[in-house]
């Protein structure tokens, strides 16, 4: 029976948002960013926990808000995130439950993920160690050298763009993130980790209205997509 965590990094600055406030606490149509990303984790089938990661001086504002959800089935932790996304979601690992069996990592500025789209990714890596979420790449894809040449076209049939969640066997992600962190290698997704100890990883298709909120027009973008009716604004 698949017993689910899902690790929120949240540790994030605002810097790119061009606010002083970290962007999982923005507000969007009446809640911050990281309550709407939470609400749509409630309903999967068998989440057991979720641990928001996110930054020392946000903590007590990450404590509110997961004591506003947690409930006699689900237990919604908060830990101190570390100076990079990778550190964070590490000792988010170390907090899980012991009857926690598959891990999600999913951004925290990432609110429209569905629920049956976590569902599947979950079921393909229940059977295959890890999937994640992609979509196919839209643009033409260049490899390009240090001065800025050409390298290489890669064919875009073959080219994903990752988003998360990324769904792991618990043990298969925790042995990654040890090797990676005993090793000082830094990856650019939780994936890459994971493939770099011969993981298999399924790529799942995705949606693109599962947008990570990084500048603002993304925000605009996101008010957009609720405002359509696609999701349900918390109360």
């Amino acid at each position: 029976m698949i017993k689910l965590a899902v690790i929120l990094p949240a540790a994030g600055t605002g810097s790119r948002m061009r606010t002083e406030t970290p962007k999982p606490y923005l507000r969007l149509k009446g809640a911050t960013i990281l309550e709407h990303t939470i609400r749509n984790f409630l309903r999967v089938e068998g989440l057991v926990q979720i641990v928001i990661a996110t930054s020392n001086q946000w903590m007590s504002q990450a404590q509110s808000i997961a004591s506003s959800f947690k409930s006699d089935t689900i237990t919604v932790d908060v830990v101190e995130g570390g100076s990079e996304r990778q550190f964070s979601i590490h000792h988010a690992l170390q907090s899980l439950d012991d009857h926690v069996n598959m891990v999600a990592v999913h951004d925290a500025v990432r609110p429209f993920i569905t629920t049956s789209l976590v569902e599947l990714c979950c079921t393909e890596a229940r059977d295959h160690g890890g999937a994640i979420v992609a979509v196919p790449a839209k643009d033409t894809i260049k490899r390009v050298d240090a001065k800025g040449f050409i390298q290489e076209t890669p064919k875009r049939s073959t080219i994903w763009q990752a988003q998360t969640p990324q769904i792991f066997q618990r043990p298969l992600l925790e042995r990654a993130y040890k090797k990676a962190i005993a090793e000082d290698y830094f990856g650019t997704d939780d994936a890459s980790l994971v493939e770099r100890i011969g993981g298999k990883v399924k790529v799942i298709a995705g949606d693109r209205r599962n947008l990570k909120i990084t500048f603002p027009i993304d925000l605009r973008v996101a008010e957009m997509i609720l405002e359509e009716g696609s999701f349900d604004v918390p109360q």
